[in-house]
């Protein structure tokens, strides 16, 4: 039986059809990706099925006992909480149960009979909830799940107030998760999220989360590696696709070019039908052609329409002239900032960068990790602390800002887009329809593309911006989260204009540099040949390729990591037994010496020692073998086990750290780990071998 259902919703704005005739249904364990053009239904049909949003008409039903939780885009947090108090908030319901329980525990005190019996039955009851709702051990997953939304355990202590918005979001995603709802109404739950966020978010929702997912996004890896069905709405309708978004757009495609097909036949059928009835409607066939113009109309009536067209989208960018052989150089790069504690916070230190003509670079990093600071200094626009950047030559570069206070609030899409091509490209011809088909790229349609910027959304100024920019004449393209406010569609769209000219095929492409700041993984892969990693604790890495093999090298690294740590932890565990059988082995000896010495002193005769005599101790040693001092002669043995067991326990910390990502991004931590653990090992092995000495 279904969790959720939706039966025939209508939604309409006025004169304008959202939502026609929309069936959709859940099962339990489902993962379900919601696709379409921005502005066509996703988000309303989310809250219609959230029960936030009534439809004109049609149905929606929960399963009885279900429950539904729904991602705000605007939270409504706790305002006076910590966020660690806030996103433990999600269990009130399980506190609520304690708080029975413990009125129960109180209760039964002094109850007997009856009374007790209801009570027991009562408290059987409850534990079995409060189990099923998390048990007592909360603590762990609150913690895990904002570490994994990418909160630090010094953050959690910071009021709600205090937090930015993107921040808000992400404890709005944690308290929802935490809650472990029968059905996840997910709208865009990637929007606050770097890369190490949306890595964690997939592994919860394929590992650990047990119910369904509805998922809007637009993070096309999200969609490959969480849902199994995708449900596309075009034209206010739903249509299922089977597997994930790999699969659906193969199954797209599939899907429009036999609906094209079908749709040509009937084109060239109607086409034939309408000569025959031209050609004999006046002759001898006139009655025949008659009745087929009769058959015909009402064909046309319902006659298949056009599939919409997804064709592959490339700009033609203007040419822009040559740059310099080296766009880019830096040495020895240093910037810090003020932390909230008063210290200073390192982005990235002593970094050294070359970017060649015609390379395209992606920046990848933790929110807050300095990606657009890096930016700034190596544009010029930001001082560094220490080291020296600088541009090349005959560079003309467009920056692409996450925030846009520049733009002339009076002018039209159209015209914004006409202004910028005329500066940039002085004398080059823009006509009105090129404007208009280069803003039906970024999807302004119809009126949209005559309103002006002032009255535009955040994310519609922001595709204008984009839409004037790619077609500009630049040799440098600085791109800081462009696809913040794209569709996929979009987004692909994006990919194909930034695509470098392809040499065997003529196509024509990007031809300049590219510097990209994005989380989009789908983006990244399609477009940068290089990265340069920020780990947000002042360590940058240059990898030459791009997200997939960079993400493929961290799980080489990870897995040399576990072997080396399990390695090490077999030479531990092999070593201690080394050592408890030597101590055997020795405590058996001395067991057979004393009883060797009980036997001989019962069977001498009894004698008075000659005056002067001695026993010969050789330092203590029972065989009187000679001892080879060591820095740790001077050790008791009691002293000697108990250093051994310190320094253990210190190589296996150092391990762990080894075995962390962080560490393997961080070269000089790396290396003083190393030397540190072989310096124990060395301590380790000279205990062992005067232990050992003291034993024989």
């Amino acid at each position: 039986m279904p969790l959720l259902t939706s039966t025939n919703l209508q939604l309409a704005y006025g004169h304008r059809t959202i939502l026609d005739g929309i069936s959709l249904s859940i099962e339990a364990g489902e993962r379900v990706g919601v696709v379409g053009k921005n502005g066509g239904g996703k988000s309303s049909l989310m809250k219609i099925l959230a029960g936030l949003m009534k439809p004109d008409s049609g149905d929606v039903s929960l399963a009885r006992g279900a429950r539904a939780g729904y991602l705000h885009q605007d939270p409504v947090l706790d305002m006076n909480e910590t966020l660690r108090g806030e996103a433990e908030a999600a269990f009130e319901h399980l506190h609520n149960l304690h708080r029975q329980l413990e009125a129960i525990y109180h209760d039964m005190a002094d109850a007997e009979g009856v009374q007790l019996d209801k009570l027991l039955k009562r408290q059987v009851e409850l534990e079995e909830l409060v189990n099923a709702a998390g048990g007592y051990a909360i603590d762990h997953k609150v913690d895990a799940t904002l570490h994994g939304l990418g909160f630090t355990d010094a953050q959690f202590t910071t009021p709600v107030r205090g937090l930015s918005g993107g921040q808000k979001g992400r404890l709005s995603l944690a308290k929802l998760l935490l809650q472990q709802p029968d059905v996840l109404l997910l709208d865009e739950p990637t929007n606050h999220l770097d890369i190490a966020g949306r890595l964690w978010l997939e592994r919860f929702l394929v590992d650990e989360f047990p119910g369904a997912v509805l998922l809007i996004s637009h993070d096309r890896y999200l969609l490959d590696g969480v849902v199994h069905r995708i449900i596309e709405l075009e034209q206010c309708r739903l249509i299922d696709y089977p597997g994930n978004y790999e699969a659906f757009v193969e199954i797209r495609a599939q899907r429009r070019l036999s609906q094209l097909r079908a749709f040509e036949n009937q084109q060239t059928r109607f086409k034939s039908e309408e000569a025959f009835i031209r050609r004999y409607r006046a002759g001898q066939r006139a009655k025949q052609a008659q009745g087929r113009l009769s058959r015909l109309t009402r064909e046309k009536e319902g006659a298949l329409e056009r599939p919409i067209e997804h064709s592959t989208f490339r700009l033609e960018l203007p040419k822009a002239p040559r740059s310099g052989e080296i766009v880019m150089s830096a040495r020895g790069l240093t910037k810090q900032y003020p932390d909230a504690e008063g210290g200073l916070r390192t982005l990235f230190r002593e970094l050294d960068i070359n970017i060649g003509r015609g390379e395209r670079w992606g920046i990848v990093g933790p929110n807050g990790a300095g990606k657009t600071t890096i930016v700034r200094v190596l544009l010029g626009e930001l001082a560094p602390d220490s080291g020296v950047a600088r541009l090349g030559s005959n560079l003309s570069v467009g920056h692409y800002h996450q925030s846009h206070e520049h733009l002339d609030s009076t002018k039209t899409v159209i015209q914004h887009l006409q202004s910028v091509i005329l500066k940039e490209v002085p004398g080059a011809g823009f006509s009105e329809q090129q404007a208009r088909n280069l803003a039906g790229v970024f999807l302004f349609s119809g009126e949209e593309q005559d309103r002006t910027l002032g009255t535009l959304s955040g994310g519609e100024r922001s595709r204008a911006v984009l839409a004037g920019l790619l077609a500009s004449a630049k040799n440098l393209l600085v791109l800081d989260e462009p696809t913040n406010h794209l569709d996929i569609s979009s987004a692909e769209r994006l990919e194909d204009a930034l695509a470098a000219p392809d040499e065997e095929s003529g196509e024509d492409g990007f031809e300049g540099t590219l510097i990209l700041i994005s989380h989009d993984r789908a983006l990244i892969d399609s477009t940068c040949e290089h990265l340069l990693i920020l780990d947000g604790l002042g360590g940058a890495e240059v990898f030459h390729g791009n997200w997939t093999e960079w993400n493929r090298k961290l799980a080489e690294r990870a897995k040399a990591a576990s072997q080396a740590v399990a390695e090490t932890k077999a030479r531990k565990e092999q070593a201690e037994q080394q050592r408890k059988n030597a101590e055997a082995r020795n405590a058996e000896a001395r067991n057979a010496e004393a009883k060797n010495a009980d036997a001989k002193r019962s069977s001498a005769p009894s004698q008075a020692r000659p005056s002067g005599a001695h026993q010969s101790s050789s330092h203590g040693k029972p065989n009187g073998k000679p001892h080879n001092k060591s820095r740790f002669s001077r050790f008791s043995t009691e002293q000697i086990e108990q250093k051994m067991g310190t320094i253990q326990a210190e190589v296996a910390t150092i391990d762990e750290r080894l075995s962390s990502a962080e560490c393997w991004k961080d070269v000089p931590l790396r290396n003083n780990l190393q030397d540190q653990r072989e310096r124990k090992q060395q301590d380790l092995s000279d205990l062992e071998q005067e232990y050992l000495q003291r034993m024989e």
